[in-house]
């Protein structure tokens, strides 16, 4: 799962409409008229890999759909990013203060 997110991320338009949709859900042609540089079709399939990795969820309202941001699957990798490298940092910082002391002491 976490692979499609990175996928997902990896892209500046995807980046693009996650960022519209923090501000709160957009239609589809709500989106297609804020992203100026891509067509309707573009979109519409960075919406579908954006759904594939659900990091947005759809809700029709007749012809309409709308587009929610959902950041769960944001904070699950940020918090496996972050505690995998703060719990490294945090052993290097007590190592540093170690030596620095081992050394004030002799």
């Amino acid at each position: 799962m976490s692979e499609r997110v990175w996928k997902a991320l990896a892209d500046s338009s995807r980046r693009q409409i996650l960022d519209l949709l923090a501000n709160g859900p957009k239609t589809t042609g709500e989106l297609c008229n804020q992203v100026n540089s891509l067509d309707r079709c573009t979109v519409m399939k960075h919406l579908g890999l954006l759904v594939h990795a659900n990091l947005v969820v759809i809700q029709r309202e007749g012809r309409t759909r709308w587009n929610y941001l959902n950041p769960v699957p944001l904070v699950g990798i940020l918090d496996n990013w972050t505690n995998a490298r703060s719990i490294k940092l945090s052993r290097k910082l007590i190592e540093f203060k170690n030596e620095i002391e081992s050394k004030e002491n002799q």
